[in-house]
């Protein structure tokens, strides 16, 4: 069975969430403790680029149209795609 839009999106809701508490406080983000500064953008670099193609999901075979669909519906993934892209550049 194919994924609808709303499952498509929560399977980046994670990278949402982690891209946001590494912009607000990385220190505080256990998921990065350990890390170099480098190795933190290259990890929020992943979840940008997971959120961008998810993004881009239109409606080939099983895929539904994310792309097409609501801005409301993916506003916080489209705003962590620039959070995470501005925090890279400015780390």
């Amino acid at each position: 069975m194919a994924q609808t839009v709303t499952e498509c999106l929560a399977a980046g809701t994670d990278s949402v969430t982690l891209i946001n508490s590494i912009n607000t406080d990385a220190s505080a983000e256990p998921a990065v403790v350990g890390m170099t500064q480098a190795e933190i953008n290259e990890k929020v670099q992943r979840n940008v680029d997971h959120l961008s193609t998810i993004l881009l999901y239109d409606a080939t075979g099983d895929t539904p149209n994310v792309a097409g669909a609501a801005d409301s519906k993916k506003t916080t993934h489209v705003a962590a795609v620039t959070t995470g892209t501005d925090y890279i550049a400015a780390n």
